[in-house]
């Protein structure tokens, strides 16, 4: 199941993500929304879990609590037309934001 998870703090880290939802359940990926030209966080990020019911135990407990210093909304992502706004769907970027997304490494 996809998680949509909003409201995150501009520091927040993929692996700061995976070790709060890794509370419930393996976690398949995780990836934090980034702006295409200036590569900052637009503040959401989506977690994919492997079983939904871990998914929904983790949504139930997760929505509205307070992680990095705000408060977070979690619910269940729901379909979009593939990067209709702009942005940046790329799970590594917080980890070296000077690498091209559309380049091969």
């Amino acid at each position: 199941m996809n998680i949509y998870v909003g409201n995150l703090a501009w520091k927040a880290k993929r692996q700061d993500l995976k070790d709060l939802f890794e509370n419930f359940g393996e976690v398949r990926n995780v990836f934090i929304v980034r702006d295409k030209k200036t590569r900052r966080s637009r503040g959401f990020g989506f977690v994919e879990m492997a079983i939904a019911e871990e998914a929904e135990a983790a949504i139930e407990k997760l929505n509205n609590t307070v992680f990095l210093e705000r408060t977070i909304v979690v619910n269940e992502a729901k379909p979009k037309d593939e990067n209709e706004d702009g942005d940046v769907y790329d799970d590594d970027s917080d980890e070296d934001e000077d690498t091209d997304p559309d380049q091969d490494s």
